[in-house]
């Protein structure tokens, strides 16, 4: 294993290399995944759609009832430091909070305090070759527990289901829950028929990606249909294109599934709308 890097971090109110950065290993987010997390794209140093992640964060904390540490001046503080202290203009930051430190028991205890952390990484955004060819992905059953909603560090399903995909070369796994869509692994997944843009509802079942109101915001702009509702298994199989979307893949084009063409086999004209309207998105709500 190599080394790891000595970039800056933020750990319960110390800034340090990350290297040396340590926690108790009676930490519940370290025992019971008993913790939420956030990651913000950063695009030459400025935080996309901050706001809107920073909401998220505290949906998220919210509903496993963690208070939040921090309010958003003081996270956004804390994260411009780190952006400033990385070598690269274009990065990840990763927000984790944990519920602390106690002794070992189910219950949630009362009065401890968070343990608070932040990292951020060069951005690996997808290739232009990549963008050009598409991806391939492929399905599952969605097997995870049934609040995906929560941006959740206990992550072991979503693990188990990107494994799927990468034991056979994929890009991604698309999950299916009762013949229905749900996600991917760490994606969002879109369905493009007939020049308009479906995706699943938001409920338990789906994380609401920052990029799901991002995307809308995108189709209203350039006249694309937009509409949330329940799509069966065939819609998948069946789209003329077929998207996912998440924070390091910004808009990706998939143009095979389970080892078959979608569509014609190539990324859409819906893909190439949206990802230039992506770009555009980036210079223009980025603080």
């Amino acid at each position: 294993m190599s080394a790891l890097p000595d970039s800056l971090c933020y750990l319960n109110g110390e800034f340090t290399a990350l290297a040396d950065a340590k926690i108790s290993v009676l930490d519940r987010g370290f025992i019971f995944g008993d913790g939420i997390y956030e990651v913000v794209p950063v695009y030459g140093r400025k935080f996309f759609r901050f706001a809107q992640h920073m909401a998220r964060l505290n949906r998220s904390l919210a509903s496993v009832r963690i208070p939040n540490p921090l309010d958003e001046a003081g996270w956004l503080e804390r994260a411009r430091r780190l952006v400033a202290a990385h070598s690269a203009d274009d990065q990840m930051l990763y927000i984790q909070v944990s519920r602390g430190v106690a002794p070992r028991d189910h219950v949630m205890p009362k009065a401890i305090v968070p343990t608070v952390f932040i990292m951020t990484n060069a951005m690996k955004p997808p290739s232009a070759a990549l963008l050009a060819q598409g991806v391939a992905c492929v399905t599952a059953r969605d097997f995870r527990w049934e609040r995906a909603d929560i941006k959740s560090t206990s992550l072991l399903g979503n693990v188990l289901a990107r494994q799927i995909s990468a034991d056979v070369g994929a890009v991604e796994t698309i999950l299916l829950r009762d013949g229905l869509l749900t996600e991917a692994s760490s994606s969002n997944v879109w369905v493009v028929q007939g020049g308009a843009l479906f995706g699943a509802p938001k409920s338990e079942h789906v994380l609401e990606g920052i990029r799901y109101d991002l995307i809308r915001e995108l189709c209203e702009a350039e006249g694309i249909p937009y509409d949330l509702r329940p799509i069966a298994e065939a819609e998948v199989r069946g789209a003329d294109e077929l998207l996912l979307s998440s924070a390091s893949k910004e808009i990706m084009p998939v143009t095979q599934l389970d080892g078959r063409p979608i569509g014609s086999g190539t990324p859409g004209p819906v893909f190439a709308r949206l990802h230039a309207a992506y770009q555009r998105a980036k210079e223009a709500q980025s603080i």
